[in-house]
């Protein structure tokens, strides 16, 4: 799924092509995705002018000028692809599109349809049940390590667990929270009610640098992610433990020669069905 990084390029690339635009014609070829479509879907949208592009946890959030915002979720599998000018023909999983003015197909396609879209006017959009429980953007000024404190505090959950918890922190998934701990130096198993005081001064700041890194690197392909000009991002390039199971942990520069850090390297364990990835000498 799409994380925090990929939404963030996302949103980069839709805003140049559809802000100030007015959408000229939306095609619907099918009444759902994951949850049916709003009614008059297409007529609420059709001559709108879009005001803003923005990003709210992994949510793509388009706000027009009648007051109307579409919620936007891309799910496990879905993109969505520009296409300046004339659109090759649509495919099977092309569900949705959305034409400008400027004559820029804006194409979404999901295979597996783990993705919606919804509509809600903006005064309300705070109250959506897909937004209200989020917790505070981890690039914003809000997340900090006095909040993490008072969010940890007393919890026996791992650490990994509070950090995936959408209610704590918004838009972190498991490929950055992986990365994160480690540059942290802190091990997924350790509970997160140890964690208040320093550890969460450098988880924080682990967390912001990491998301940046990955924001300026156009997310990690996975799968099916790809940027709006169907490139693919490249932080996986980066990835430091994630997914390098039995490799070389490189959290310290060698002095002789020898492994980096620990000779048995990265780890890979199963947390709350989802794969862990960390150094059991560096992490502590």
């Amino acid at each position: 799924m799409p994380e925090l990084p990929e939404v963030e390029t996302i949103c980069a690339g839709l805003r140049p092509a559809m802000e100030g635009r007015v959408l000229d014609k939306v095609i619907q070829r099918r009444a759902d995705l994951r949850f049916p479509l709003p009614p008059n879907f297409v007529g609420q949208l059709t001559g709108n002018r879009v005001m803003t592009v923005e990003r709210r946890a992994k949510y793509i959030l388009v706000t027009f000028e009648s007051g109307v915002v579409l919620i936007m979720h891309l799910g496990m599998s879905g993109r969505m692809i520009l296409y300046p000018g004339n659109a090759p023909p649509a495919g099977r999983h092309d569900h949705i599109e959305f034409i400008t003015d400027h004559a820029t197909t804006i194409r979404f396609c999901d295979p597996r349809r783990f993705g919606f879209m919804d509509l809600v006017p903006l005064d309300e959009l705070d109250a959506h049940p897909m937004l209200k429980a989020l917790g505070p953007e981890p690039l914003s000024d809000t997340f900090n390590a006095d909040f993490l404190n008072e969010r940890l505090r007393g919890r026996r959950t791992p650490i990994k667990a509070a950090l995936l918890d959408q209610k704590n922190v918004a838009g972190l998934g498991n490929i950055y929270v992986c990365e994160s701990l480690f540059r942290a130096g802190i091990s997924p198993r350790r509970l997160a009610r140890t964690i208040p005081g320093e550890r969460s001064k450098r988880l924080v700041t682990a967390i912001k640098e990491v998301l940046k890194e990955a924001i300026a690197a156009g997310g990690s392909s996975l799968r099916d992610y790809v940027q709006t000009d169907g490139e693919l991002g490249y932080f996986q390039l980066q990835w430091r433990v994630y997914g390098c199971e039995g490799e070389e942990c490189n959290a310290m520069e060698p002095t002789d020669g020898s492994n980096r850090c620990c000779p048995q390297g990265i780890k890979r364990i199963v947390q709350s069905g989802r794969s862990t990835f960390y150094c059991a000498k560096w992490q502590r």
